[in-house]
């Protein structure tokens, strides 16, 4: 034999060990699937009493209760096992039971707003701080002074005044777990829904305690209850009866707070009003001369600006909110854009304004930027 058919004959034989070992890893992994496949399913129970440390009463989705013994030391009552569907043995311990739309509600990063991305709301700030910082970073000064921390804060008022943006703000603040979620979410289609998601809300809140909950537009699952409500009202009722039990209930986490926004306060329920679940209620206006300016500043800074004075402009710009600023702000950007300039000028403000106010608030006079 050559030496090139040998080598020929080498190459052969390494190529068919490797489609050998390649065969041998796909057959194993196929005889695991199958040995998976063949394992008989799991019967869900629920731990409902623990009787010692060998045994515990579980309950079964067919409505009785079997005494089995216990393999694992760390069950306790309300926990979900797998069974045995023959022998009823515990097989596995479940996670907690939290719906995925629930966990969903976690936010996984901080947002990127800081406090000093709010103008002309200081006094707000420090509530918000005393209020929902401060319970979590220094507990100890509470049993010290011999209070009970808040619990929750409303914040109240007209569109765009900065409410969501305080609560963004503290989110990337605290280094607490932070959970969101608009009122509107909870109200669901089968009665007892929006009473479950509330409880696995909650209990997600006091699992990842410390914990900062978000309900904006809490206006939409907390209006007022009526005598003559209809049957959809009924359910969102259920829904609010199980919130208000949660905020203030037998199983309250002072490591769990709450912050909620509202336009509509006139429609929101008493009972969920009084001090214990919403301890500060906070009005949110509209900016003053010194808030308009610092929101001009904040979302100016950086933008080039040429002989453009800011104060001047909100001395002369009343009843507008952090969110009509931001938006004359974008517009005298894009105004400067379109006339291929690199610097803002004073008149692009005062049409960004005009045009605003005309498009907005159609039948109110615009007002010129400067006097």
């Amino acid at each position: 034999m050559t030496d090139s058919e040998l080598k020929k004959t080498r190459e052969q034989l390494a190529r068919a060990l490797r489609e050998r070992d390649r065969y041998r890893n796909e057959l194993d992994r196929l005889q695991r699937r199958i040995q998976k496949m063949a394992i008989p399913p799991l019967l869900l129970a629920t731990v409902s009493r623990i009787v010692d440390d060998s045994f515990v009463v579980i309950h079964t989705p067919s409505g009785n209760d079997f005494l089995v013994a216990s393999p694992f030391e760390t069950l306790k009552s309300g926990d979900v096992v797998g069974v045995d569907q023959q022998t009823l043995k515990i097989v596995k311990i479940l996670p907690p039971n939290v719906d995925a739309f629930v966990a969903g509600m976690e936010l996984d990063s901080k947002p990127e707003e800081t406090y000093e991305d709010i103008g002309g709301l200081d006094d707000i700030i420090l509530t918000i701080r005393e209020v929902v910082e401060l319970p979590l970073t220094n507990p100890e000064i509470f049993d010290i002074i011999g209070i009970d921390p808040p619990n929750g804060v409303l914040l109240e008022g007209p569109p765009g005044t900065g409410k969501t943006l305080i609560a963004r703000a503290v989110a990337n603040a605290t280094n607490a777990t932070f959970i969101r979620l608009v009122g509107s979410e909870l109200i669901q289609k089968y009665i007892g829904e929006g009473a479950r998601l509330v409880r696995e809300l909650f209990s997600l809140a006091r699992e990842k305690a410390p914990a900062v909950l978000f309900i904006d537009e809490i206006d939409a699952v907390a209006s007022k209850r009526t005598q003559d409500s209809q049957v959809s009202d009924r359910e969102v009722q259920r829904t609010l009866m199980q919130l208000l039990a949660e905020m203030d209930g037998f199983e309250v986490n002072q490591q769990v707070k709450i912050i909620a926004a509202t336009n509509r306060p006139d429609i929101l329920d008493p009972a969920i009003m009084r001090p214990g679940r919403f301890d500060r209620i906070i009005k949110v206006g509209l900016p003053d001369v010194k808030g308009r300016s610092d929101i001009f500043k904040i979302h100016t800074r950086n933008m080039p600006l040429q002989d453009v004075n800011l104060d001047k402009i909100a001395m002369n710009l009343d009843e507008l909110s952090g969110a009509d600023i931001k938006s004359i702000c974008t517009e005298a950007g894009m105004n400067a854009i379109r006339a291929n300039r690199k610097v803002v000028l004073r008149e692009d403000f005062h049409n960004a304004y005009n045009k605003y106010i005309k498009k907005v608030r159609e039948g109110r006079p615009a007002a010129p930027v400067y006097s």
